[in-house]
């Protein structure tokens, strides 16, 4: 089968790679325009194109994949198929229906939950017990296609979005094959979702990952977890509170950057107070309702570390507070 593959982040990476390791034939990869990344800005392939290029496949970049001209180019290539994961523009209805067995997605939830950009993370942030890909024909509307294949995985106590995303792709990976390949064969079926179940996944951002330490300890536990590693929970030490300068540049205090928790139920102080900044056992902060552990801490200007080793440095003492 003729396959057309587009994406764009990594999660897209092992069902492009899966492809390539398989009878079918990809016929061209389209990807989002090279960017500017990371902290000197330089200008950044994105990971499937890198990918692509190195298999020596067709790359095609365009800002919008749309137009006559665009048109052209997909007739050119003439798949059979379309195979979206993680590419990060929703297609036109010409673009989707341009092969002739139409364009599939691969999608890291377990639709019609947690349609949209970021369902890693807010199946982990929202307390879901499971999450899972779910393979759909691709419509015009948001994530709301027919499923062809869908599998769960569970959601454990010290998952992250990290850990998530990885074993999420890999399963994306192994369903699209076994729907091309029942695609091949002529046996695959599809179901319509039950739209009125619907919930969203919106993007993430920096601002939306800033903790609020008046929620449970439950919650932040699973905000710093479904920010981990990306877009990263973070708060402001207040003054006073170590780790580099009081301030860094700011009126309330020092980004900090978290990850890895543990909620408990004891904790009695102002949400967002350090209960325990011990150089062994780490950091433990107060939230609404009991506190969290803390396991690892990215000060700004600083590495990744363990928050002991930070408390060791130049760390928080109790009493100074996150806000």
């Amino acid at each position: 089968m003729r396959v057309l593959f587009w994406g764009t982040s990594d999660f897209a990476l092992p069902t492009l790679r899966a492809l390539l390791a398989s009878p079918h034939r990809v016929v061209g990869v389209i990807t989002q325009p090279d960017r500017p990344a990371g902290r000197g800005r330089s200008v950044r392939a994105t990971p499937v194109a890198r990918a692509g290029a190195e298999a020596g496949l067709r790359l095609l970049k365009p800002e919008r994949p749309g137009g006559e001209a665009f048109l052209e180019v997909l007739e050119e290539l003439a798949p059979d198929v379309s195979v979206v994961a993680a590419y990060g523009e929703i297609l036109t209805e010409p673009v989707l229906e341009a092969p002739a067995l139409g364009t599939l997605n691969v999608h890291a939830s377990l639709l019609p939950e947690l349609r949209g950009a970021a369902p890693v993370n807010w199946a982990i942030i929202r307390g879901h017990r499971s999450s899972g890909v779910t393979i759909i024909r691709l419509v015009r509307e948001l994530d709301a296609g027919p499923i062809l294949r869908q599998e769960a995985v569970e959601i454990g106590p010290q998952t992250t979005a990290g850990t998530l995303f990885e074993e999420l792709a890999g399963l994306g990976a192994r369903l699209l094959l076994e729907t091309l390949d029942a695609l091949a064969r002529g046996t695959a079926s599809a179901r319509e979702q039950d739209h009125e179940a619907a919930t969203y996944a919106p993007k993430l951002d920096r601002d939306a990952a800033r903790i609020d330490w008046t929620l449970s300890a439950e919650e932040v536990d699973r905000w710093i977890r479904g920010c981990d590693p990306w877009p990263a929970a973070w708060s402001l030490l207040g003054e006073g509170g170590g780790g580099g300068r009081p301030d860094d540049g700011t009126e309330e205090g020092l980004p900090v950057q978290l990850f890895g928790s543990r909620p408990v139920q004891e904790g009695d102080a102002d949400p967002g107070t350090v209960l325990v900044a011990d150089p062994r056992d780490g950091l433990r902060v107060a939230v609404g309702r009991g506190s969290v552990w803390v396991d690892e801490v990215k000060p700004a200007g600083s590495r990744r570390m363990d928050s002991a080793a930070w408390i060791r440095g130049r760390g928080p003492r109790p009493g100074r507070r996150f806000r």
